[in-house]
């Protein structure tokens, strides 16, 4: 959670993407304005459709500005993208737009500091951007909110419930297999990775 000058960014991770798809909708009806929301969200697995054409760098640069200022809610807008050391990934909003270095509604030459920086860039703490980045990679979506103070209460409430991860236990159980850092040179998990990690959480905490 990151203090800004009219409110602060809030950020939540979740293994499931229906769960982080309800934390986008629930902000969205609670009043925080889409082009204030950002979502990416792995596609390792190649189960995420993309409501924009996917062709080229410049076509999903063109989807995550659409996001932004367009209409029809967030998720009416995802694109299909590639950031270093997540692999394929479906996004969309302002996080996603920094990763990648949208400027003008196209990519501008891949990555302009990843995940982590873009990350880091919302004064989100490092050592929370790089599990959040961890756990994309894993298989997980991030969900980010620039949030007004009169509705910080309830986006909090929304990325902070039951469904969410909690970014300290997280950390942990990384660090347990020896993790120390998100590492964008390191291969992208196979979808039987994503599967077993989806699997090993789903034992843990339902």
């Amino acid at each position: 959670m990151t203090q800004t000058l009219t409110g602060q960014t809030l950020t939540g991770l979740f293994d499931r993407y229906d769960d982080a798809r309800r934390a986008v909708q629930d902000l969205e009806a609670a009043g925080v304005p889409h082009r204030d929301v950002s979502i990416v969200a792995s596609n390792g697995r190649g189960e995420h459709a993309a409501a924009t054409d996917p062709a080229g760098d410049a076509g999903a640069g063109a989807g995550i500005g659409a996001a932004i200022g367009g209409a029809g809610g967030l998720l009416a807008g995802l694109g299909l993208l590639a950031i270093p050391g997540l692999g394929p990934v479906v996004a969309a909003g302002w996080l996603a737009a920094t990763a990648v270095g949208v400027v003008g509604g196209a990519a501008i030459g891949g990555a302009a500091g990843g995940l982590v920086g873009a990350l880091t860039d919302a004064g989100v703490p490092a050592d929370d951007a790089h599990v959040y980045a961890e756990g994309v990679r894993r298989g997980g979506t991030l969900v980010t909110a620039k949030v007004d103070e009169k509705l910080v209460p309830t986006a909090r409430a929304i990325l902070g419930d039951q469904r969410a991860v909690d970014v300290g236990e997280r950390r942990d159980h990384y660090r347990l297999e020896g993790w120390t850092a998100f590492d964008e040179h390191a291969p992208a998990y196979t979808p039987e990775q994503i599967d077993a990690e989806r699997d090993r959480y789903d034992r843990v905490t339902r």
